[in-house]
């Protein structure tokens, strides 16, 4: 199935000149064009039947011509500590997931960028769907946008690229939904509120780095050593981690180091000495995250105390590193996991059928 051309698939003020001239076309005065651009994003609304300040005939016509694309929210699960999962269903009817997880000072949106992924990191759920498709910058953004529709008090104050799918796989998608999220005609979202995580993609890196935003950026490491990374994270095949290091080096902005620890794998004193050379030759921040259930089923988790203990090691040397408490457990919250599990029940049916 292929998304007709959306307003919402347009960087904002794309999406203006496109209201102005359409206006002007339907030789509707100037002032009807300033009503309809902030129910894009600002104030968005589901439908254009949802402008009630818009005469009926008029709702009826941006609704045959411009209609505002969105998806069905298959699935809603709350956790115990307020992570809210969301399973959403495309129009084509691929599924995406989105993650808002609340703090005391941000609510933070996990947004994916492709329906599946092809990378099979070996500790990942989404993995195991494998590459569905390249979402389209409207079903990024949308997944905001949708969240904001269910209910206004739930915009995000921090967006981050850690849901399903590599990003920077997808980027000229994601070049245009990061002027959405970020735009003050668009969402409003702070650059630096705006973390986008990549495996290693040097060529998205680069084209990343060029923008003047100061969007954050993460990398997926999980091994200092391009040797045992190769087990972990087959993308290291094609981009060497050198070469993603290098790239890094070029980047301005501080950058992150993305760090699940996997007992036996990243977690020894050569693995340690390893991140502790690359955080100090970029100046990065370390995210040491505990292993979450869905990847690889012969994984084990590093104990919370020995994650304690090699956080406190890169600390002492100077590096800013953050052990990550687990968000949603309950709630099959990690990057996957909700999709793979639905479609399991699915299937389950269908065969019982």
């Amino acid at each position: 199935m292929t998304t007709p051309r959306s307003l919402l698939d347009l960087p904002p003020l794309h999406a203006a000149a496109t209201i102005d001239e359409w206006v002007r076309q339907a030789g509707l005065p100037r002032y009807r064009a300033e009503q309809l651009k902030p129910r894009l994003w600002k104030t968005p609304v589901g439908s254009w039947q949802e402008a009630t300040e818009l005469p009926q005939a008029l709702r009826d016509r941006l609704d045959t011509e411009l209609p505002l694309h969105r998806f069905e929210t298959e699935v809603v699960q709350t956790s115990s500590d307020g992570t809210r999962k969301y399973l959403w269903k495309l129009p084509d009817g691929e599924k995406i997931e989105s993650v808002l997880i609340p703090t005391a000072t941000r609510r933070t949106l996990c947004i994916s960028s492709q329906a599946g992924c092809a990378l099979g990191c070996t500790f990942c759920a989404t993995g195991l769907m494998g590459f569905r498709r390249n979402l389209h910058p409207w079903e990024i953004a949308g997944q905001v946008r949708e969240v904001v529709l269910r209910n206004p008090d739930d915009m995000p104050t921090n967006i981050v690229f850690m849901g399903m799918g590599e990003p920077l796989l997808n980027w000229p998608a994601v070049d245009i939904a990061l002027t959405i999220l970020n735009s003050p005609e668009g969402f409003g979202i702070g650059a630096r509120h705006i973390t986008i995580s990549t495996v290693g993609i040097v060529p998205g890196m680069l084209a990343l780095a060029a923008r003047p935003e100061q969007f954050r950026l993460a990398i997926s490491l999980h091994s200092p050593h391009a040797e045992d990374r190769v087990g972990i994270m087959p993308i290291e095949k094609k981009y060497h981690l050198k070469d993603v290091i290098e790239a890094a080096g070029a980047f301005k902005k501080r950058i992150t180091f993305e760090y699940v620890m996997i007992a036996g794998r990243n977690d020894r004193q050569k693995d340690l000495d390893g991140l502790i050379g690359l955080a100090l030759r970029l100046g990065a921040h370390v995210n040491l995250l505990p292993l979450h259930p869905g990847g690889d089923p012969t994984l084990r988790p590093t104990s919370p105390a020995d994650i304690r203990a090699f956080a406190a090691a890169l600390r002492e040397v100077g590096v800013e590193a953050v052990v990550r408490r687990s968000r949603g457990l309950d709630i099959d919250a990690a990057c996957g996991q909700l999709h793979v599990k639905m479609a399991r029940k699915e299937r389950r049916v269908r065969e019982e059928a």
